[in-house]
């Protein structure tokens, strides 16, 4: 039996295409491990798949001065010391990264013991962890075109984002029932990413009065952003995170509203949903939300409001437009040359 070990973390983008991968792993017989962080969220996430999971010290690399960056150095290389030990005990035949801070000492430690390694790049361009991690990798898989520039030649390979199965099975009637909802007015999915977006929630809830009276509102707001001032809210529906339930949540949502992390809007294109993507300020970022959501624009798939833009009349506008143009953004959807990312990136696995 073969063996193989998957690590990324630091947000659910950094894992949810890794969940992807695990039936067709399951199915050709490999044995599964994962390494992350000790307390992440991709933690909870695996240890729900019943895979084994390991926790390793994990530092963040930052490009701006902070205090931690003095002690996070030490924690990295703890993580690669205790990576080097988990390689050498579980013996994998390759491992497969989708990024986060934890994955830069598992595949350092991988090279080291001379076990192949795949990673996976999300973003237009490169992020940091990644970028320290492609000298070491044997391929490098991405999801846009235009990334191809950034990665060496020889290891690049345009694979698409794993795409987790059950998304494209949502039962509409469940998320009704869920949320308390009719079925005679359209619904919004209002995405703020795994951790949630303040910025996006307040847009929301100021604007849910005018929203309320003619849409339903899913609105999936991030750990302890709950308002519940607005508890029983006719039409509102708010929850912290979505995990099973987002596949039936995508089933009834008309439009979608999200911030723009890869794997997300990778998700709303394979499921063809009208969608206004408001990406993370360059300010907090190094602005790949904002190429992610650029590209999308430029194809025709996504409405985009940036930030800066967002305000109720912004948002209002957007909703107007995107509902009105239904027919135009799931044909340009539907005509996109979308990749068999599973079963590319799985050949590529058992190529070594």
């Amino acid at each position: 039996m073969k063996k193989i070990i998957l690590t990324g973390g630091g947000t659910a983008g950094h894992v949810t295409p890794n969940i992807a991968l695990m039936p067709k792993l399951k199915e050709l017989g490999y044995e599964i491990h994962y390494i992350g962080s000790y307390e992440g969220i991709e933690k909870q996430l695996i240890e729900q798949q019943n895979i084994p999971y390991y926790g390793i010290s994990s530092g963040k690399l930052r490009r701006y001065f902070d205090i931690k960056n003095f002690s996070d150095p030490f924690k990295v290389l703890k993580g690669y010391a205790q990576a080097r030990r988990l390689i050498k005990r579980i013996a994998p035949d390759v491992i497969f990264s989708k990024g986060g801070f934890v994955s830069v000492p598992v595949i350092l430690a991988a090279k080291h013991c001379k076990v192949p390694s795949v990673i996976h790049e999300s973003d237009i361009t490169p992020g940091l962890a990644n970028k320290l991690a492609i000298p070491a990798a044997r391929k490098v898989c991405c999801n846009f075109p235009e990334t191809l520039q950034y990665l060496p030649k020889e290891k690049a390979v345009l694979t698409g984002s794993p795409i987790r199965a059950e998304l494209m099975h949502g039962d509409p009637c469940r998320a009704r029932k869920l949320c308390g909802f009719s079925d005679s007015r359209k619904t919004i999915l209002v995405i703020g990413g795994s951790t949630g977006s303040q910025i996006i929630n307040q847009a929301v809830r100021q604007l849910l009065p005018r929203l309320c009276s003619q849409y339903q509102i899913i609105h999936l707001c991030g750990k302890g952003k709950l308002e519940p001032s607005l508890t029983g809210q006719e039409g509102y529906a708010q929850f912290e995170y979505a995990g099973t339930e987002l596949s039936d949540f995508f089933a009834l949502a008309d439009l979608v509203i999200s911030r723009a992390g890869a794997n997300a809007i990778c998700e709303i294109l394979a499921l063809h949903l009208p969608n206004i993507l408001i990406p993370l300020s360059a300010n907090a970022s190094r602005g790949d939300q904002i190429l992610n959501a650029r590209s999308f624009e430029k194809q025709g798939f996504s409405y985009v409001i940036e930030e800066e833009r967002l305000s109720d009349e912004t948002l209002s506008q957007a909703i107007l437009h995107v509902l009105g143009h239904v027919s135009d953004y799931k044909e340009k959807m539907e005509s996109s040359k979308q990749l068999n990312s599973i079963d590319t990136i799985i050949d590529l696995i058992q190529s070594f």
